[in-house]
């Protein structure tokens, strides 16, 4: 084969492991006695498929955690599917890839393109960047690759705490655990397993009864806690395998270094039980707030998603600076958002009059929310206007009214309830 087909296919064969040798040997001792558990723990799950982690094999670096959002819009043309095979229970599954293990130096313009590709920043498997941008048919064929492997849903249930849920999408899981119809997690550390009488020996035994972190926030029996994850990389890579087994349009990486995680769980007599969580970056150049966002399915329809927005924003007000969800965002996002912000603009609008003349930037300082996100909600509502070259709020009294008789009560969180400080202040204060 050619030089570039052969280094191309090289990169793509990396994507299938990858494990370094300091995580697996930092990991902690595995529950049921597997090494392979400690390996599996220590990278969150390493055989990611295709397009995931080709560079991290290639450079001995994990790429970015989840926490990117894919663009979903872009048409996918026909292909033809590969062909399947079904495991025990008569689940359909991809057949395995039969590419080349690389044997040494990437060379070439072919490869480096596939390294470029698939190295860190926020590589959109199945996402906004369609087909027809890619003009080297390898690598559209990678792309390709990666959609049909992930497009199957390999998990088939999870028991978490005292709940079994059905999974919704595909998680690069170990290939050990990849296929169980049923795979158990422990809902305070969030290990996982693949027998129940493991699972049983570590419900008893495991020592923690709460997520990591510190506790910033509590509202009766509302808890969260902020996670850094470079201190605690295991939990939260094993936290971005379990909400990958929900999320559709993500992409998945390991390094969860440059991340902030935020988890929300209800307390009671027997420990803090997680509900959801958002992640945020702890510098974004686009002011982003937010990452990623999931309330688990059992806590659905509680209202908990606008509570973690809402958190994210008081966040937000708190650094002094307003922040907006990373974009694009999903359909069900630009929904949950769209009401979030229209709760926020209108409530606050209707308790000051015309004599107040309220900027945009005033509104945006108030609420912690973007101003073209403000602009965008207002619009929505037809209560921009252009004047002289600037936007200007026209306040709509009978649209506020309505709003109001017939708007729901929101869970939100309470600024009260929030012992939180800007991690930088607080090292401007120690040194």
């Amino acid at each position: 084969p050619s030089e570039e087909a052969a280094a191309a296919a090289a990169a793509a064969a990396a994507a299938q492991a990858v494990v370094s040798s300091s995580d697996a040997a930092a990991a902690p001792a595995p529950v049921g006695g597997s090494g392979s558990q400690a390996a599996a723990a220590s990278a969150g799950g390493a055989a990611a498929g295709v397009g995931v982690g080709a560079s991290a094999a290639a450079n001995n670096t994990a790429g970015r955690a989840l926490s990117r959002q894919s663009s979903t819009d872009a048409a996918e043309p026909q292909q033809q599917r590969r062909p399947t095979r079904r495991d025990r229970s008569g689940r359909r599954k991809p057949s395995p890839l039969n590419l080349p293990a690389i044997t040494g130096s990437h060379g070439g313009s072919a490869a480096d393109a596939a390294i470029n590709l698939l190295t860190g920043g926020n590589w959109h498997g199945g996402g906004g960047s369609s087909h027809g941008h890619i003009t080297d048919p390898t690598l559209a064929a990678l792309e390709r690759e990666h959609e049909e492997v992930t497009k199957v849903k390999n998990i088939s249930k999870i028991v978490l705490g005292r709940h079994e849920i059905e999974a919704w999408y595909f998680s690069p899981y170990p290939q050990e655990y990849a296929n169980e119809e049923l795979l158990y997690v422990c809902e305070y550390c969030l290990k996982y397993m693949k027998r129940k009488r493991t699972f049983k020996c570590h419900r008893r035994d495991c020592p923690h009864r709460r997520p990591p972190g510190k506790e910033i926030y509590r509202e009766g029996s509302i808890s969260v806690f902020e996670i850094d994850g470079k201190d605690h990389r295991v939990y939260c890579q094993n936290l971005c395998l379990l909400a990958k087994l929900f999320l559709d349009h993500k992409t998945l990486y390991y390094d969860v270094d440059p991340f902030w995680f935020y988890v929300v769980a209800e307390v009671d007599e027997h420990g803090a039980h997680i509900v959801g969580y958002f992640s945020k970056e702890k510098v974004s150049a686009e002011e982003y707030n937010l990452a990623c966002i999931l309330t688990f399915p059992q806590y659905q329809k509680s209202g908990y998603g606008k509570f973690i927005i809402s958190l994210s924003y008081e966040l937000s007000k708190r650094e002094g600076k307003p922040g907006s969800p990373e974009k694009p965002l999903s359909d069900l996002g630009k929904i949950s958002y769209r009401s979030y912000w229209t709760h926020v603009l209108l409530s606050l609008l209707s308790k000051h009059t015309e004599a107040d003349n309220l900027q945009i930037r005033d509104i945006s300082d108030m609420t912690g929310i973007k101003a073209e996100d403000i602009i965008s909600t207002l619009q929505s509502l037809n209560m921009i206007k252009v004047y002289k070259g600037q936007h200007a709020v026209f306040v709509k009294q009978d649209i506020i009214k309505k709003y109001l008789e017939e708007k729901k009560e929101m869970r939100l969180c309470k600024s009260e309830c929030l012992v939180w400080k800007d991690p930088k202040e607080s090292k401007r204060e120690g040194s």
